[in-house]
């Protein structure tokens, strides 16, 4: 046997039922039907009743995208049968997708009709569900906002065991409550979308700048005029390596036909991003494009040695990918590797720094002259973000929401404003732990993150660790509407609430 076809064998033992492939493999993935739906639903709800009354539940899942513990001690619910495409209808452009449809599952559904969701999260594994009430972003996020702003209708399995369905029309509140609770008030079982027509290759310009305050500058215009050099832009990121060496990579749907480029093989993609001045191009198949970050995980399966010119010519090209890096983080954690391998070479353990967060351009340049200047991580990711073009404030009468606080953002638990430009950062890496000096506490690093991102008015997605006092997230995430939701959908509190499912320290 090969040293290829041993490595092959030993990660065939820990992929457990994840999938592996990057669409090298032929699979039906016709949608479940109605029928099937809604006996997978009712599974659901017996099992919740099964749950003797007090005891908290959560969903049964074998894969998460979280980098914070999760809750293993409370029950878990049975959510067989809820992981597909219901229905598509390619005339109208919706779909029905239960809420635990991965989005690699959802776009293979929907390419062969031409098209793909308004926004796709960069991981194939994150689930509809999972970023429709924990946020996601993408390089659409600048025309289409977040996956949650697609949604035309939504069933909920709330703490109270009932199946409520949500939509701008009826229980307005928990519709617009739901983004960014983390399953403190409820599980998404269906989800009914809005998607987008797409073309079947992306060509790509990666614009080098020589620092990080002109590329916010051009950034900003394009987010607003979706245009650049007379040319249509139909996605939008970045990639900073450092204070003088910056991209701004530009995609543009077309279906001239073409060579592609293929990044399972010997390169990544972020370092073909890089070049000496001007606009490099590049062309993907619109598939490719969507899962151009899911192969290398962005960078950081660079720390598993699959970037190594010789490591990669031995790891299969079905194992690139988050799913299979994420057993790996696994093993890490269970047997304590990486803090094992730093004592041995006589170097203090790490804290885990995976955050993104957001700030305004205007406050952009002096986060990231901060960041670079105070830590060793590079790159970032960079991902301008802008409520959906035409979506009105969701104004209408609900039992919880305000029409003050409705005439600041329709989606209350996050704070984005209609009509500003917010931009995601993405830093995923650690640091020593010792970074912030040898008395620092627990998570000096990450503190510090969030005082310096709070004083440029800026906030931070919650998939990953926090360390919020209950006085500062109350003002970044809502104030007491998410206690005020949790009465009406959770008033048992079946559910852990956001702040103590979301902060490490309360």
């Amino acid at each position: 046997m090969s040293l290829k076809e041993q490595v092959v064998r030993i990660a065939g033992k820990f992929t457990d039922s994840v999938r592996i492939g990057n669409g090298l493999e032929q699979r039906d993935l016709s949608p479940v039907g109605w029928w099937a739906h809604d006996q997978a639903v009712q599974r659901l709800k017996d099992s919740f009743e099964a749950v003797p009354t007090g005891e908290r539940v959560r969903l049964a899942k074998k894969t998460s995208n979280l980098f914070r513990g999760r809750d293993t001690e409370s029950a878990g619910l049975d959510a067989s049968g809820l992981g597909g495409v219901v229905a598509v209808d390619p005339v109208e452009n919706t779909a029905d997708v239960q809420g635990m449809c991965t989005y690699e599952d959802l776009v293979d559904v929907l390419l062969p009709h031409g098209l793909a969701p308004t926004v796709t999260p960069q991981l194939k594994t994150i689930t509809l569900g999972g970023a429709v009430t924990g946020m996601g972003v993408e390089s659409s996020s600048f025309r289409n906002g977040l996956p949650h702003e697609a949604v035309l209708e939504m069933d909920v399995l709330t703490g109270t065991g009932e199946v409520v369905t949500c939509s701008p029309t009826q229980n307005l509140d928990l519709y617009r409550g739901f983004p960014n609770s983390y399953g403190s008030l409820g599980y998404a079982v269906r989800i009914k979308v809005r998607v987008e027509k797409v073309m079947p290759f992306v060509e790509l310009r990666h614009v080098r700048f020589g620092d990080v305050g002109k590329l916010t500058e051009v950034l900003a215009l394009i987010a607003e005029g979706k245009a650049y050099d007379g040319e249509r832009v139909d996605y939008l990121d970045g990639v900073v390596f450092s204070l003088d060496e910056c991209y701004l990579v530009l995609g543009k749907g077309t279906d001239e036909t073409g060579p592609v480029s293929d990044y399972t093989r010997d390169q990544s993609y972020y370092r073909s991003i890089q070049h000496p001045d001007g606009i490099l191009r590049d062309r993907l198949t619109i598939r490719d494009y969507l899962w151009r970050w899911d192969i290398d995980w962005f960078w950081c399966n660079r720390a598993f040695g699959a970037q190594n010119p010789t490591v990669r010519a031995l790891w299969p090209r079905d194992l690139l990918r988050s799913s299979f890096y994420w057993k790996i983080i696994g093993w890490d954690r269970k047997f304590d590797i990486a803090d094992r391998l730093e004592a041995r070479a006589g170097r203090p353990a790490r804290e885990r720094v995976v955050q993104d967060i957001e700030v305004t351009p205007q406050n952009l340049p002096e986060f990231l002259t901060w960041f670079f200047t105070t830590c060793e991580i590079q790159p970032v990711w960079l991902c301008p973000i802008r409520l959906a073009d035409g979506v009105e404030l969701l104004a209408g009468t609900t039992e919880v929401l305000d029409s003050q606080e409705a005439t600041k953002n329709p989606w209350p638990l996050y704070p984005l404003t209609p009509g500003d430009t917010w931009v995601n950062v993405g830093f995923w890496s650690s640091v020593p732990v010792d970074l912030m000096g040898a008395d620092a506490p627990e998570g000096a690093f990450n503190r510090e993150i969030e005082e310096v991102v709070s004083g440029l008015g800026g906030h931070k997605s919650l998939y990953s660790e926090a360390f919020y006092s209950p006085e500062k997230f109350a003002e970044l995430y809502g104030g007491d509407l998410p206690q005020k939701l949790k009465s009406v959908y959770d008033p048992d509190g079946r559910f852990p609430g956001l702040y103590e499912k979301t902060v490490k320290w309360h």
